[in-house]
């Protein structure tokens, strides 16, 4: 039985430079069985996405007796596992591909305007990351767990601009740099 809903909460968290909201995105609650002599054991699973609608977000499972326990553990887990997303103009620097089990995700960088080109599992975890314009593509796998980490695993690929654009150099007086005559 496969049980697909979402549900937003806003969840203060205490960090040490003081306090932040975070919001906390149910994405997917499976009920997993465990057979035993008796019969079978149900509990159920949650993954969970966290994150600030500014540039931090982080994704998180976790199996519980009933689902609101479950759903508290992966936030929990979530939490933990917070990135921080490196953004230019509410898009992403550059391309990105990562792939996680059968799943791979491709990211591309957006024209203002553009919005959020995402389906699923994407779609919310670059919604509460606060990435405005993208375009995305999920290739391979639709399981909603290994989508989660293969976007996590792209987001924490991507490099700011400081890191991969050589700076101008500059020799004496004089910079190295191509000046246009009118």
């Amino acid at each position: 039985m496969e049980n697909t809903f979402k549900s937003k909460k806003v969840v203060s968290a205490v960090e040490n430079s003081g306090e932040q909201q975070f919001d906390e995105l149910t994405l997917h609650i499976d009920r997993v069985a465990r057979v035993v002599k008796g019969g079978r054991r149900f509990r159920f699973r949650a993954l969970v996405a966290v994150g600030d609608h500014k540039s931090k977000v982080g994704i998180g499972i976790a199996k519980g007796a009933d689902v609101t326990a479950a759903v508290t553990k992966a936030s929990e887990v979530a939490k933990k596992n917070l990135i921080k997303i490196p953004m230019y103009k509410d898009t992403i620097p550059h391309e990105v591909e990562a792939k996680v089990a059968g799943a791979k995700i491709l990211l591309k960088p957006a024209a203002p305007g553009t919005g959020l080109i995402a389906g699923g599992v994407i779609r919310s975890i670059l919604e509460i990351g606060g990435i405005s314009n993208i375009l995305s593509k999920s290739l391979g796998s639709s399981n909603k767990a290994n989508t989660a980490y293969a976007t996590i695993s792209a987001l924490s690929q991507l490099k700011t601009s400081k890191d991969w654009v050589k700076p101008i150099k500059t020799i004496g007086n004089k910079t190295n740099s191509v000046k246009v005559s009118k």
